[in-house]
């Protein structure tokens, strides 16, 4: 069965800790949970005012940690722009670290993505490559340790459907997928429920954004994507392409997991409103 989690970054402007947002999913009777990855040490996270975890810290302890509250990691975020040039040098790196942290966590998923500019200097097709060759060399990894890695659509590249495809047909592997993200889609000026039928075979787990209609008028079709939802889910000009796209992902037999992206002050009602969404189905 499909299930419900929330991405960290609700809590970002609320300086909570990792652990607090462990407790927030206790409480509200989550079994997952979705955070970013710090490929190194923050001082912001070592004291506690930041609800990401660091790939310095060690997996197995925070799976035995979370394995006694009854929750579990759905993906970890290695979002670095991939379509940069550096992301050759640095993104690749990063995203390999956050594959061996994940494998060793338990968690089954790295979420990937591109950046919101094509590549200074570059044409759609040299941008392209250097999408494959930094894809290359983390598919190795990806495949060693039978983690997967799911592109998101959130930049120039991935929110373009014709480029998702050529991305998602780079290599012949399981282990690369989709992170779909009904927010960013739809900001792009991309219709979501489109994007899910077109893709619905090779997502492994969904980004749930709504969007508001003054975000909407003012910036749909001049961004690529957005953070969070600061309208409660449900709430918004986006609710019913999530409703549709739940049910053709519910319909395919997805069983991967629905993760709420918003402000964490709005995400109890948010998740109210999802569940009901569920409940409907």
């Amino acid at each position: 069965m499909a299930g419900i989690g929330f991405h960290t970054d609700a809590f970002n402007s609320s300086n909570y800790s990792f652990d607090q947002c462990l407790d927030w999913a206790k409480q509200h009777q989550m079994e997952f949970i979705e955070c970013g990855t710090i490929d190194g040490a923050a001082y912001i996270q070592a004291l506690g005012y930041y609800p990401h975890l660091s790939l310095y810290e060690d997996p197995i302890l925070w799976r035995r940690k979370m394995e006694k509250q009854g929750i579990r990691l759905s993906q970890v975020d290695a979002a670095y722009p991939l379509s940069r040039t550096d992301g050759l040098t640095i993104g690749v790196r990063y995203v390999q670290n956050a594959i061996r942290w994940a494998d060793q966590a338990g968690c089954p998923c790295v979420d990937t993505t591109d950046d919101k500019h094509k590549p200074e200097g570059m044409s759609d097709r040299e941008g392209l490559q250097l999408l494959k060759q930094a894809y290359g060399e983390i598919v190795k990894v990806a495949e060693a340790h039978k983690v997967i890695v799911n592109c998101e659509p959130h930049g120039y590249f991935t929110t373009k459907p014709e480029f998702m495809a050529e991305i998602l047909s780079f290599y012949e592997s399981p282990y690369i997928r989709l992170n779909m993200d009904t927010g960013n889609t739809f900001i792009a000026g991309q219709d979501p429920v489109a994007f899910v039928q077109q893709f619905k075979n090779r997502i492994s787990h969904v980004h749930i954004k709504d969007v508001s209609e003054s975000l909407a008028k003012a910036a749909r079709g001049e961004l690529t994507g957005i953070a969070m939802s600061q309208c409660a889910i449900g709430d918004g000009v986006n609710a019913e392409n999530i409703r549709s796209c739940v049910g053709i992902l519910l319909t395919n037999g997805y069983n991967g997991v629905f993760s709420l992206e918003c402000e964490g002050s709005v995400l109890e009602k948010s998740l109210e409103w999802f569940r009901g969404l569920l409940a409907e189905r």
